[in-house]
């Protein structure tokens, strides 16, 4: 099973900023966790700050791996394109959030993604990546 997980805006700095909503760790870390728990599974990561960046590299993986796990930040609640990039390939995604939107400000309550999605965890820290991963190792069955 041939995985991507993508890192929306300001998850590069996962472990610094915001510790008491994002915890203590850095998504590298963790990365290398989920790769040792899910030795059987090639994973692969990416990782921008920019829209338009993060609408290609769904273009580009969109039609050849088995599933995509996608954070997009703040462009969840914002960006029509990256909505729509989904619903145009053929490769299920869900979206995953760190913390729990929905306890949040109201503006984070929607999401621009999640119609085009196959599924959305939220507000399990970084175990909704494990999960997400889980759920698709499950579908495909």
């Amino acid at each position: 099973m041939k995985i991507l997980i993508i890192n929306g805006p300001n998850l590069n700095l996962l472990g610094k900023r915001e510790k008491s909503i994002y915890g203590e760790n850095s998504f590298e870390d963790y990365y290398k966790t989920l790769q040792n728990e899910f030795s059987d599974v090639n994973f692969e990561y990416y990782q921008s700050n920019v829209e338009g960046e993060l609408i290609n590299k769904l273009h580009e993986v969109g039609f050849s791996f088995d599933a995509i796990i996608m954070n997009a930040g703040a462009y969840t609640h914002t960006s029509i394109g990256i909505g729509d990039a989904i619903a145009g390939i053929e490769t299920p995604v869900i979206e995953v959030h760190i913390s729990n939107v929905y306890a949040r400000e109201e503006y984070r309550h929607q999401s621009l993604m999640a119609k085009n999605c196959v599924g959305v965890i939220a507000g399990m820290g970084l175990n909704s990546y494990r999960l997400a991963i889980l759920q698709f190792i499950h579908l495909n069955k």
